[in-house]
């Protein structure tokens, strides 16, 4: 292994990033020796978004909402959260909802699309 080049001393983070955008961290990092850190104090970002829903699934929300004493806005943010979750795992045999979602689907009266498995 070659001896990495010394990482030069930065007088402002607008420095460093036009520093690293034009090259490369292994000439001067080794990352073989990099550990995994958690940062538990950090509070992740947020974006502000704007979705158009119908009247009747935002007063759906809000009435679940209301009968779990959260704001309406977290519940969407719960929901959108743990349905991202399952998305991300394998696929199962079961075309059921996951059970956080299915009381929730059922009182939605929204109907859940199964595939026709062809044999």
């Amino acid at each position: 292994m070659k001896p990495k080049k010394r990482l030069p001393k930065f007088k402002s983070e607008a420095e460093e990033r036009r520093f690293w955008a034009t090259h490369d961290s292994t000439e001067y990092l080794d990352w073989s020796q990099a550990k995994r850190v958690l940062f538990p104090n950090l509070k992740p970002s947020v974006k502000t978004i704007s979705i158009r829903l119908p009247e009747s699934l935002l007063n759906s929300l809000k009435t679940i909402a209301n009968e779990r004493d959260v704001p309406y806005q977290s519940l969407v943010k719960m929901i959108l959260a743990e349905r991202v979750k399952t998305a991300w795992r394998p696929a199962t045999t079961s075309n059921q909802p996951p059970a956080s979602l299915r009381g929730f689907l059922k009182g939605m009266r929204v109907g859940v699309i199964r595939e026709k498995r062809r044999h």
